[in-house]
């Protein structure tokens, strides 16, 4: 697969485990995170003649855009985007809310997502590209007072609005929507939930395939 895809929470979870697929089926890869030290680790893993590794705050627009910058000053070109970064919130519920901790969340994921989508279109366009987001089976069904739930439902609505977009250019938007992943997000292990590979395949299945099927959803659940 030549592609150059660029991919943001790279350096664990489903951004990891869809870096490392990405790159055995020939992708060159453009990778971002906050936490450097684990990014130069995935580009070692990786090699540092198909992955490039730029830190990042997803929520940053400047940040972010030295990312894209340095990507296509290395690989001259954008064939795909990958929109992963995310966060969660410590303190459930509305009533009993942080607002701190939902500034936080809604940087990233809900800025974090427009500003990656806004840096990365014009050089996507050139390439008939394909642009891809991380929703949440959250961001697919209501949960009681979810302030992250509602977060993805942005995710969610973008997703279909970005896709019409892109259709006047013949662009592929897709939202990636799993149940439960076995990640760093939670704090105990959840092996009987998805693993971050499932994630991956999912991505690579969409950008795999034929330019002239656009894969609007992806919905991976738990089998158990």
């Amino acid at each position: 697969m030549d592609k150059v895809l660029l991919i943001t929470g790279a350096s664990s979870g489903i951004g990891r485990a869809t870096a490392h697929a990405a790159a055995r089926a020939g992708c060159r890869l453009i990778l971002t995170a906050r936490r450097e030290t684990l990014l130069h680790d995935l580009v070692a893993e990786i090699g540092d003649g198909q992955a490039l590794g730029v830190a990042a705050d997803a929520g940053d627009y400047a940040s972010l855009a030295r990312v894209v910058d340095a990507g296509i000053d290395r690989f001259g070109r954008l064939d795909a985007a990958f929109a992963n970064a995310g966060t969660g919130l410590d303190t459930p519920g509305v009533e009993g809310g942080d607002p701190e901790e939902w500034d936080r969340m809604l940087a990233v994921n809900v800025n974090g997502l427009l500003y990656t989508a806004r840096l990365t279109l014009p050089h996507l366009r050139k390439t008939t590209g394909h642009f891809l987001m991380t929703g949440s089976a959250a961001g697919r069904n209501t949960i009681k007072g979810s302030v992250y739930g509602a977060s993805k439902w942005f995710v969610h609505g973008f997703a279909q609005n970005l896709a019409e977009e892109m259709k006047g250019w013949h662009g592929r938007c897709t939202v990636i929507a799993p149940g439960m992943v076995n990640t760093p997000f939670f704090d105990e292990p959840k092996p009987d939930k998805l693993d971050p590979q499932d994630v991956a395949d999912a991505v690579l299945h969409a950008l795999a395939a034929e330019p002239r099927n656009c894969v609007r959803e992806i919905y991976l659940m738990p089998a158990l």
